[in-house]
């Protein structure tokens, strides 16, 4: 865990968490070898401090683990886990959802399962995301983007996103879910809308990205 990823307290960075996610599960899918054009793209991604675990701290080695939990008609589950000295610190599975050149879905392919077809063994996840309701009484406050935020498929990229989650979150969190209803991209006029145990971005007010999290 290197400095970039820490916080003002040494631990382990919300946004960190989303690069170290990012970047083992495209490691994974070069490993197999499979040649397409298609972008896989993370719908929903939950984080969670394990049984007995706790956030990984600056300079700690860290083993990051990661499978595939399940798969639907356009898209699939992606499971992961970071330990450090064989102790199991942050669980995290993730709903990524593959796109073509066009930006559309796109349904999985037979090369998927010749790969990760022996962990999935068969199991079905859904890829039904809940359509988000603001609170009541949200605060708000504008979000600006950064020529920075944004990554290769022109949309502001998932760890700069959850960057909204470390803004609002105080604390340490044991739990939380982010959940992409919509792309945020280059020019958008960003909200940011937070309440107790929540927070939105919304673009011309709509949600296009939701969180909840728990101490």
């Amino acid at each position: 865990m290197r400095l970039g990823d820490a916080d003002a307290t040494g631990q382990l960075r919300l946004d960190g968490v989303a690069r170290f996610l990012q970047d083992v599960a495209t490691d994974d899918w070069d490993d197999t070898g499979i040649t397409s054009s298609d972008t896989w793209v993370v719908r929903r991604t939950a984080v969670r401090v394990a049984v007995g675990g706790r956030w990984p701290r600056y300079k700690e080695r860290l083993t990051l683990t990661t499978w595939c939990g399940g798969w639907g008609a356009a898209w699939a589950e992606r499971r992961t886990d970071i330990s450090a000295d064989g102790r199991l610190l942050v669980e995290a599975v993730a709903l990524w959802v593959p796109i073509d050149p066009t930006g559309h879905p796109v349904r999985i392919g037979p090369h998927f399962f010749e790969v990760y077809g022996e962990a999935v063994q068969g199991r079905k996840v859904s890829g039904r995301v809940t359509a988000p309701v603001v609170a009541e009484g949200a605060v708000l406050r504008p979000w600006p983007l950064r020529r920075a935020d944004l990554d290769i498929v022109g949309h502001v990229n998932n760890a700069a996103v959850w960057q909204a989650v470390t803004e609002v979150v105080n604390t340490p969190v044991s739990h939380v879910v982010v959940t992409h209803h919509g792309p945020v991209e280059s020019g958008h006029d960003v909200t940011l809308a937070s309440a107790p145990g929540a927070l939105w971005l919304l673009v011309d007010g709509k949600v296009e990205v939701s969180a909840e999290f728990s101490a």
